[in-house]
């Protein structure tokens, strides 16, 4: 059975899975091997719980007509994602970068939506399982797909690229994330700017900030929708950002007032302006589109919590990421300030620099209390009156039972295996 035969029969379902803890009835269920599992074993569990068809890559687990048996079950799943997409013929948007990806994806999409039907990346999914279920999520009532692809060495962006095949691109930025896979920071710019030599190669435009030299330098040749802060030349000029916490931006006669903190996110906004204008949304849409998003999932939420105020981004982190988050809240105007700061994680032989670097910036500082935890940051302790450190995060919850925070200002941020969020149950 070749592409385009198991297309028809995708065509049939309502939605695809690879989980059958998730399944949904009349979808098309793919085995996938995982590391420690084969979901080939799961094919009859699949059609009982409503699958319409499954695809094997095992002889041994095939049923009936509908149990599908190709080479590989994955590469199938891409082969069939890349086909759906040329079917539907829509124009994709493709994002990736070290920081800030999902929250701009999120920012695009609320934005887009005012004014076309928009279909975007769930979450994070955007590896080479992610990429292929969101683009057979699209369907020919989508007008714009919005897809996040994440990686953690080269030449994944390129393999990412070839099966969305975006019409436009936009890298974040080009930071310290991943820098075990990718072999070090000048590894990250290499496979981050594999969408630009796609885009590139097909003719294709590329949103870029001019804030960062890294994106002027390698998007030159290829045609783009600049934006910038006062950057006369842009194509959205930024007149002022502000972020005391939450990000104001100004450009034209707009003012928009976000819900989200951190200098560090006014680039995500500014590009989902750029991006907005660009497929010509009014502005009075941009504005309210942007006005209305809440983040959630530990991404930069500003919660309550008794009379303290909680700044809390413990989604993930990684060097860049962790020094503008620790940069702008040392500039919040706020009093009685405290960090509590996890380790960041597939550093590689970078690690014990990278955390080293962070222990000084706060030791360096006399505005805010701050706690590290986690045994990187711990290989670095030294005796200072305003920083404390611990070496796991039971050892930092058993000092917090012996403790009261009260009208507080504090910053949560660590890589996602830290999970951080923990902290709130002590606060």
């Amino acid at each position: 059975m070749n592409i385009q035969d198991i297309h028809n029969l995708f065509l049939q379902c309502k939605s695809v899975s690879i989980d059958t803890r998730k399944i949904e009835a009349n979808s098309m269920f793919f085995a996938i091997k995982g590391e420690n599992f084969d979901a080939n074993t799961f094919a009859k569990q699949a059609l009982d719980l409503g699958a319409l068809f499954v695809i094997i890559d095992n002889a041994s687990y095939f049923i009936d007509e509908r149990t599908i048996l190709v080479q590989n079950s994955l590469e199938t799943l891409q082969e069939l994602a890349k086909f759906h997409r040329g079917y539907l013929g829509l124009s994709v948007i493709a994002l990736t970068g070290s920081n800030g990806k999902t929250t701009t994806k999120e920012l695009i999409n609320v934005v887009l939506s005012k004014k076309f039907k928009t279909k975007a990346t769930l979450g994070n999914l955007n590896n080479h399982i992610g990429v292929p279920l969101t683009l057979l999520s699209f369907t020919k009532d989508t007008e714009l797909g919005i897809v996040e692809m994440g990686a953690n060495h080269k030449k994944e962006i390129e393999f990412l690229c070839e099966i969305a095949q975006p019409d436009y691109g936009y890298i974040t930025n080009f930071g310290k994330a991943h820098l075990e896979g990718f072999g070090g920071v000048e590894g990250v710019i290499q496979g981050k700017s594999e969408m630009y030599q796609y885009l590139a190669r097909h003719d294709k435009t590329v949103f870029v900030n001019l804030e960062d030299p890294i994106q002027v330098e390698k998007s030159k040749d290829i045609k783009s929708f600049t934006f910038g802060i006062k950057k006369s030349e842009a194509g959205l000029r930024i007149n002022t950002v502000e972020a005391n916490p939450f990000v104001v931006i100004n450009y034209e006669d707009f003012a928009v007032n976000s819900n989200l903190i951190g200098l560090y996110n006014a680039n995500n906004i500014n590009a989902a302006v750029a991006i907005g204008l660009y497929f010509k949304v009014e502005n009075n849409d941009i504005k309210a589109a942007i006005e209305s998003y809440i983040p959630e999932n530990n991404r930069s939420q500003l919660l309550k919590k008794g009379t303290n105020q909680i700044i809390l981004d413990a989604y993930n982190a990684n060097p860049s990421s962790m020094a503008v988050a620790i940069t702008n809240f040392i500039q919040l105007d706020n009093s009685n300030k405290i960090m509590i700061l996890g380790d960041m994680f597939e550093l590689g032989n970078e690690s014990s620099h990278e955390h080293k670097i962070i222990v000084d910036s706060v030791v360096g500082q006399k505005q805010s209390v701050c706690y590290l935890i986690g045994k990187d940051f711990y290989a670095h302790r030294i005796s200072n009156e305003n920083v404390s450190f611990f070496e796991t995060f039971d050892a930092f919850a058993d000092y917090l039972k012996t403790i009261t925070f009260n009208d507080n200002t504090i910053l949560i941020k660590g890589s996602r295996g830290m999970a951080l969020e923990r902290t709130l149950e002590y606060i």
